[in-house]
Parts: structure tokens; C-alpha cells; sequence
């Protein structure tokens, strides 16, 4: 006896589940496919995976089969929140996991200052500006406004992949900076979240702006570092034991990835702290505990762990740790694509007339031309970089699935009605600008960014 299948509506011919699902397994199928078999190819093209993935989003979505009548999507960003929040949720936390993971750099390095400077400094300006355009240009109340700049403020960790560090070992300075800023403003920028929340009387901001400090400030900032940190310090040292003094916990690496990942962002929920600063600094840590037990050169050691037979570099004392970071770092980086495949396709498949506001033809140029670069001007001010860095790091503020997370989760907590419709439409048309203007432009500077330290 078959299994019952639930009736839809659908428009035109699409009148079943099972058809919808079937054809979506042939789409991702294939996608999956295209690029295993052609992602060397569009490395060396000037366009990036993401915008690939958008086309085919948009394709599928209302600008395309949509328009046929064949609704392959029935999903609106408004009604169905709750579920895109949890999808955008789960790929930011596992990027943050690999930029963390990424940086090989210690705490008290110097290295960090410029990237702090652009989470903290940057961001706050980002804020402020984008409020002042949301309330004099867009009609805002002063709450809509902040979340606004809370939501837009933060670059994106998934779609900077092309401009962060290429591996451990990567020392640049642009790349460092691209990767710590997009690792710590998806967690700085949540203070604001509440913030704006708060003045639109949907989160409790305590008598003259107490609770908002002291909880979603300070608490929920540095208690999210410290627990992701501690957590990643003793897993790390925990595993690198095990392997080095008793041969145990051998490979399912998988396992320790997803595991670490899951209980520092859960444990940081849990303590009313924010998870997405706590998944970045475990990944920190985990790498941390791989810089400090390894000894000698990193390349040299990789190269003995590629080499060499798994098990043993797996346990032996002079690659273990090596070994562990390199093998949690490759699994997370495979997530990493696939999350950027689904979101991405999602985004494309959203995007709507309803949500293309007349509005975001200036919204968006103002956002990347002037208020990103002025930000930047006033984040690095002082410091030592040059023109050519500052540049970069101006025109590389890359928006995306970080800003769907914070959009949802306002709508989530209550934002309704004429602001969240403005919103919504900001942040998607604001985010698929940035996916193909940053797309296309990315291959091309990098490659002269790269000829130019070649002749430096």
C-alpha cells in the first residue's frame, strides 16, 4: 500500500507534493553535480558560486517559472519567518565555525586591532548612519530605523569567502581583516538587534536603558566569547590526548565538528549570551590549541599529515593536532558551500516584485558607496594601512545570509506591518545587489590585489 500524500494548492499543472519534491531533487541533484564537476572552472571566471546559485534562485522563483504560473516555491519571507530563521541560523553558525577555525592567530596578537576596530568602530558608524537614511529617507520610526542598521550593519562570513584567508597560514593583512571583521559583526551587531527591538516596545530595555547595557551589551557579548572559548580550549586539549597518550578518539571527525559547533552555540543560548560570537571563538580556540601543541612549521607538518598514513599522523605527538584541525576545518568548509548553495537559491526564490521597494534604488548605492567606505575612513582611522587596503576593505563590505538571519529574527519577535514589508524588501534587494556587484568585482581585484604584493 502507498504512502498518503498531502494535497497542495498549486497553481497551473503543479497539484502535488511529490511532484514539487521530485523536481527539486532533480534541481539540487544537478546542482550538486555542476559544480563538483565545474567549480575549478568558475574560480577562474569573473563571477562567483553565489551568484550562480542566485540566477537559478530567481529562476525559480517569481521572475522566472513563477511568472509562467509554476510556483515551485511557496515560501514568503514575512509568513514563514520562524522556518527561513532557522535555516540562515544554522549556515551562519557554521561559517563563523570556519573563519574561526581559519585564524591562526593568538589572542593578544596585534593583528587583531584591525579587524576589531571594523566590528566595533565601523559597525557603531554603519548603525548610526544607516538610521539617520531610515528615518529622514525611508519614513522610520526611530526603532525600525536602528534594526535597520543592526541588520544591514554586519558583513557576511558566507559570501566573503573569496576575500577571506585561504588557509592558516595565510597571513595578508586584508584577508585577516575581511575574516575577523565578518567573524565578530555577526555577533556585535546583536546589542543592536535588541536595541532596535526595544524601542519598538518588543524586548525589554529596563528603566533608562539598564537591562540593555548590562545583558545585551556586555553579558551576552563576553559571556558568548568565554564560553565558546573555554569550550573549544578543553575540547581541543581533550581530543589531542586522547589521540596522543591512548590512540582514542580516531577519526569521525565529522562528529567533533558538529558536536562543538552545536553545544557552543547551544551553551551560549542557554546562558543568554550570543551564539554566534561563541561558535567563532571555539573555532578560535580549536585552532589555538592546534598553534600551541604544534610544533615547528604548520606547512612542514601538514605536509607529513597528507603524506602519511591517517591513523598514525592522527595519534603520533608531532601531527595530532595538525591532523585534528586540518580534517574539522576541511568537513566544515564542505558545509560551509552547501549551506551558501541552499540559502542563496532561497534568496533568489524570494525575491519579489512586492519585495523590490522603489526605495532601495538609492538605499543601496548610498549603502555601499558612501556609508561603507565612511565607516571604514572612521574605523581605521590612525591606524597604519594603505590606500590600496583601505580601498578594499571600503568596497568589500559583502552582505547576505547574516542579514536574512537578523531580519527574520525580528520578524520572528514581532515586527509586523508597514515597517516590516520595508524591511524586508531593503534587506533582500540590499543583499542580492551585494551578491552580484561584490560577485563580479571580487575575481578581478583580488587577482590585481595579488599582482600588486607580487611587485611590492
Amino acid at each position: 500500500m502507498g504512502h498518503p500524500r498531502g494535497r497542495v494548492v498549486f497553481r497551473g499543472e503543479w497539484e502535488w507534493i511529490g511532484v514539487t519534491f521530485t523536481i527539486w531533487y532533480l534541481i539540487i541533484g544537478s546542482l550538486f553535480i555542476v559544480m563538483a564537476l565545474g567549480g575549478s572552472i568558475l574560480k577562474r571566471l569573473p563571477i562567483t558560486t553565489s551568484i550562480l546559485y542566485l540566477a537559478i534562485g530567481l529562476f525559480l522563483g517569481s521572475f522566472g517559472l513563477g511568472s509562467f504560473g509554476i510556483d515551485l516555491v511557496s515560501l514568503d519571507p514575512i509568513a514563514d519567518a520562524g522556518l527561513l530563521e532557522r535555516i540562515t541560523e544554522v549556515a551562519v553558525i557554521v561559517s563563523l565555525f570556519t573563519a574561526g577555525l581559519k585564524l591562526r592567530i593568538d589572542w593578544n596578537d596585534r593583528r587583531w586591532i584591525l579587524p576589531l576596530r571594523l566590528a566595533v568602530i565601523s559597525m557603531v558608524v554603519t548603525v548610526g548612519l544607516i538610521t539617520v537614511a531610515g528615518v529622514v529617507g525611508l519614513g522610520l520610526s526611530l526603532g525600525a530605523a536602528v534594526l535597520l542598521g543592526a541588520i544591514l550593519a554586519p558583513t557576511d562570513p558566507v559570501l566573503a569567502s573569496e576575500v577571506a584567508v585561504d588557509s592558516p597560514t595565510d597571513e595578508d593583512r586584508l584577508r585577516l581583516g575581511l575574516t575577523g571583521e565578518a567573524g565578530l559583526n555577526d555577533g556585535t551587531a546583536f546589542p543592536f538587534v535588541m536595541l532596535g527591538l526595544g524601542l519598538l516596545g518588543l524586548h525589554e530595555l529596563g528603566d533608562f536603558g539598564w537591562r540593555w547595557v548590562a545583558i545585551d551589551l556586555v553579558w551576552s557579548s563576553v559571556g558568548g566569547i568565554a564560553f565558546g572559548a573555554l569550550l573549544g580550549t578543553l575540547v581541543g586539549y581533550l581530543v589531542i590526548y586522547l589521540r596522543r597518550e591512548h590512540r582514542e578518539a580516531v577519526g569521525l571527525d565529522e562528529f567533533l565538528t558538529l558536536g562543538l559547533i552545536a553545544l557552543s552555540y547551544g551553551g551560549a543560548l542557554l546562558i543568554h549570551s550570543y551564539g554566534f560570537l561563541a561558535v567563532f571563538a571555539a573555532g578560535l580556540a580549536l585552532r589555538r590549541v592546534e598553534r600551541r601543541l604544534t610544533p615547528g612549521d604548520l606547512d612542514e607538518v601538514l605536509e607529513q599529515v597528507v603524506k602519511g598514513d591517517e591513523e598514525e599522523t592522527a595519534v603520533k605527538n608531532e601531527t595530532a593536532p595538525a591532523h585534528m584541525a586540518a580534517a574539522v576545518l576541511g568537513f566544515n568548509e564542505r558545509l560551509e558551500r552547501i549551506g551558501e548553495l541552499g540559502v542563496v537559491l532561497l534568496v533568489g526564490c524570494l525575491l519579489s516584485a512586492r519585495y523590490l521597494p522603489v526605495e532601495a534604488l538609492w538605499f543601496a548605492p548610498l549603502l555601499l558607496l558612501v556609508i561603507r567606505p565612511v565607516a571604514v575612513w572612521l574605523g581605521l582611522r590612525g591606524e597604519r594601512v594603505t590606500p590600496i587596503e583601505r580601498n578594499y576593505f571600503a568596497w568589500f563590505g559583502i552582505r547576505g545570509i547574516g542579514s536574512i538571519y537578523y531580519l527574520t529574527y525580528a520578524l520572528v519577535h514581532g515586527l509586523e506591518g508597514r515597517e516590516a514589508e520595508i524591511l524586508t524588501g531593503i534587506t533582500l534587494t540590499v543583499v542580492v545587489v551585494s551578491i552580484v556587484v561584490h560577485g563580479l568585482t571580487v575575481t578581478p581585484l583580488m587577482n590585481r590585489y595579488v599582482e600588486r604584493g607580487q611587485q611590492a
